[in-house]
């Protein structure tokens, strides 16, 4: 079986936890073979209390068909990049697709790898990052951003969301879902940042929403609407939506469409259903109404989407 080759890349004042992640969930997968290499093959120090030695230099960016940029202690970012750095990631091939976590965007950016990219990055280096680079089009409030063959993703954990992604993408949700359980994670985070940004402590005896959401997914065929999730979560219109999207970090009508989708994803993966069944399984009125929401989130149309699975089951 032939397996990706994923290199990555740690610099000065790496994160241990995001330097692990390709590893750990591309890795644990199977099917891809992932290096780590420094600028020049010798040990880097952490942001931590130790430094970490590796068995390659950056030629083996060179030869990978994936780049992952760890993320990086934001006291080391710095808009113009050791020459030694540049020269490392101008070793990239133009065809290999290339992966930040966290603040490895920063990096991305500096290079001029996200030039005319949509991208994202850390909740709390936003405001930086649009100051430093207000010519890159930055969402933070999502957990990962792919555009074409550049991804990033958003701070520490986001890492695995989007190796998950990765994994998924390449070879199906059943691997995906294989290693997430692996992993003791979630193989699919709902919502964005904005569920992790400090929010005041709720009042005592607040009610939560996650009961409504755990209900609405076992009922997602069903035409529901904002006033059915709120009387079963015995909350007003208003109340419900604040607290729901506090919690989430998207609006419920917003969270509903997102999980249809998945559901849709899933099915086209998984099954030989027709466009047009999946679209009443999940909620959709009509097959174009599934279409245009899936083109909608992912780009593509569920033709397209399905025949990329059935590759990679094949593969």
């Amino acid at each position: 079986m032939h397996k990706e080759r994923v290199a990555v890349l740690a610099l000065d004042g790496v994160y241990p936890f995001e330097l692990g992640m390709p590893a750990r969930i591309l890795g644990g997968s199977g099917r891809y073979e992932v290096q780590t290499c420094t600028v020049d093959g010798r040990p880097v120090r952490t942001n931590a209390d130790f430094t970490v030695g590796v068995e390659h230099g950056a030629e083996l960016l060179a030869t990978a068909d994936t780049v992952v940029i760890a993320a990086i202690d934001p006291l080391r970012i710095t808009r113009q990049l050791p020459d030694e750095v540049t020269a490392a990631l101008a070793l990239i091939r133009p065809d290999a697709r290339i992966v930040s976590i966290c603040t490895g965007a920063f990096v991305l950016a500096a290079a001029g790898l996200l030039d005319g990219h949509k991208a994202t990055t850390h909740w709390q280096l936003a405001e930086y990052f649009r100051h430093a680079y207000p010519h890159i089009d930055l969402d933070p409030d999502v957990l990962f951003v792919e555009d074409g063959r550049i991804l990033t993703s958003a701070g520490a954990a986001s890492g695995i969301d989007v190796c998950l992604h990765l994994v998924r993408k390449d070879h199906g949700s059943e691997l995906a879902n294989f290693v997430a359980r692996s992993c003791v994670v979630p193989p699919f985070r709902e919502g964005g940042q904005a569920q992790y940004i400090q929010q005041p402590v709720p009042q005592p005896g607040a009610t939560s929403t996650a009961a409504t959401r755990a209900w609405a997914l076992e009922r997602l065929g069903e035409p529901l609407t904002l006033g059915d999730l709120a009387t079963h979560a015995r909350m007003s219109l208003r109340t419900f939506a604040r607290r729901f999207n506090d919690e989430v970090g998207l609006s419920p009508g917003r969270w509903l469409i997102q999980q249809r989708v998945d559901r849709a994803r899933h099915l086209l993966e998984a099954s030989d259903l027709s466009v047009d069944h999946i679209a009443g399984e999940v909620g959709f009125a009509t097959g174009a109404s599934l279409r245009q929401h899936l083109h909608a989130a992912i780009g593509v149309s569920p033709q397209a989407y399905r025949r990329t699975f059935q590759e990679a089951r094949r593969a």
